[in-house]
């Protein structure tokens, strides 16, 4: 049992850390994330629709700095780290598709749900240890907000032989 004068110190403690939060844009920088260009869609599509207060994000895939694909096969070409990788790549271009959307990505109610594509060897069934890489960067940048819904399958192909694609469906605070 605490006395009240324990109690209220804890309390106000809770209180003024609670001022610190930072936003998803500070986190990126503590991070010292880079966001990528928004890559344009790869055919007749758009990169997000927005429907009342939910925000669904066309799948994008892997890329390199220098903006090539990251490509190949999980459980034959690519490790398990090297797909770990690939999804971190993702969620940032994502994360870049959502700025350049709403402009603030404070904005972010809440990431929804997540839909993980992994291209991948028949006898590969490390998926989800491949999404971490997404689902991680998420939470790392939104917090709380950024847990989510996720299913991750595997694919016998993917276009472009690309890595990973990932499509996410996001809450957004109302305009």
């Amino acid at each position: 049992m605490i006395d009240m004068k324990t109690f209220l110190f804890l309390a106000g403690l809770l209180m003024t850390l609670s001022g610190f939060a930072q936003t998803p844009e500070e986190n990126i920088k503590t991070l010292k994330l880079t966001l990528p260009p928004v890559p344009p869609p790869a055919a007749n599509y758009v990169n997000a629709v927005r429907a009342g207060n939910l925000l669904f994000l066309a799948g994008k895939g892997p890329a390199k700095p220098d903006g090539k694909y990251i490509t190949g096969k999980l459980g034959s070409d690519l490790t398990v780290e090297q797909g770990y990788e690939a999804a971190r790549s993702v969620a940032l271009a994502q994360i870049a598709v959502l700025k350049d959307e709403l402009g603030d990505l404070s904005r972010v109610k809440r990431i929804v749900k997540v839909l993980g594509m992994i291209n991948s060897a028949p006898e590969f069934t490390e998926h989800s240890k491949v999404m971490n890489g997404f689902s991680d960067t998420m939470v790392q940048v939104f917090g709380e907000k950024g847990k989510h819904a996720r299913s991750s399958v595997g694919m016998c192909s993917l276009p472009f032989n690309i890595a990973v694609e990932v499509e996410l469906v996001v809450e957004v605070e109302e305009e």
